[in-house]
């Protein structure tokens, strides 16, 4: 029982109730909205973002940030569209993918780590030189004629549940196990929550941010595979903008921005919301157009929310200790 309700009360929970109450509220104003096939729709079509969101947060937990996972998805896509038009295998698709996502990343990280630039300049250059690279190769065109086969792989299922989905809440359940479960796994909360710390009881912290970017560009290019099926098509700015969500909805999953704190659950929960909103928005009598727009605005509140909790929490633990202090001194004397 207690084990229920520490779940209930965890921090990771809390955007399950959000979606829940966002969900009965556009269904209360829209009743056209309570039907199975919106709701799964819904769910299924986030898959690309639960997807990324896994990757980059093991970024944000060890206290950086990745804002190039739009465009790297968008390089990734692109190459997946041609190799699969070209004819080949989707597994080695997927293995070039993967290399492909694995060398940015890897290059953020030397930058990061190595050279010691911040991680938003050093992403943002990223951001612009993989985009730059995607117009080279496509020669700003589409990516089109992509095989029949290839595209239905979206509408399959797997016990009447979404091929992508469910390969999204596996990898989900895998990453959150092995950051709950294995050692190695708890050094990305360590190196966010105090890397100095972390330095001096022998955990690598350049290594494990490393890692970390890796990780957020291998998962990139996985996400691209999706995101090549569902829209059977690559534009030349596919991933524009991806990032913005994918943080938004992170931080809204309970993941705090400055490191050290947060889940791979928490954060899929999060992207989950925010993949809705151009849904919503119509069930609720809104453009979609307002889409940008109203993520802008959700990152800035959601931003300044996580500053203003993470700068009551300090205070807090701040006053027990010299509370503690205090009573210590008391007894002494």
């Amino acid at each position: 029982m207690e084990r229920v309700k520490s779940i209930l009360k965890s921090r990771e929970i809390t955007p399950l109730y959000m979606i829940i109450i966002l969900f009965l509220i556009v269904g209360t104003i829209n009743p056209a909205f309570f039907n199975s096939d919106n709701i799964l729709s819904t769910l299924y079509g986030s898959s690309i973002y639960i997807i990324l969101s896994i990757g980059i947060s093991f970024v944000i937990m060890t206290g950086e940030i990745d804002v190039s996972i739009g465009s790297t998805l968008g390089l990734c896509a692109s190459v997946s569209g041609i190799l699969i038009r070209d004819g080949y295998n989707i597994f080695v698709v997927l293995i070039a993918v993967i290399l492909i996502g694995g060398i940015i990343g890897l290059i953020n990280a030397v930058g990061v780590v190595d050279f010691e630039i911040s991680s938003i300049i050093m992403t943002l250059g990223t951001l612009g030189i993989v985009r730059g690279v995607i117009y080279v190769i496509t020669k700003g065109r589409w990516i089109e004629n992509l095989p029949t086969d290839f595209k239905s792989l979206s509408q399959d299922s797997i016990l009447g549940v979404n091929i992508f989905f469910l390969i999204s809440f596996l990898l989900v359940i895998t990453m959150h196990l092995y950051l709950t479960k294995v050692p190695q796994g708890a050094y990305f909360k360590a190196v966010g929550d105090n890397p100095n710390g972390a330095h001096l009881v022998g955990i690598p912290v350049k290594r494990t941010k490393r890692i970390s970017f890796v990780l957020s560009g291998i998962f990139s290019g996985i996400a691209a595979i999706v995101f090549a099926s569902r829209t059977g098509f690559i534009a030349p700015i596919a991933g524009n903008g991806y990032e913005m969500t994918i943080i938004a909805g992170c931080v809204l999953g309970g993941i705090s921005l400055t490191g050290g704190v947060g889940s791979i659950i928490g954060s899929s929960l999060g992207v989950i919301i925010m993949a809705s909103l151009s849904k919503v928005l119509v069930f609720m009598g809104f453009s979609s157009d307002l889409n940008n727009t109203i993520t802008g605005a959700l990152l800035v509140i959601i931003v300044v929310s996580d500053t203003l909790l993470q700068k009551y929490s300090v205070n807090k633990n701040r006053k027990i200790r010299l509370s503690n202090r205090v009573k210590g001194e008391g007894i002494n004397g």
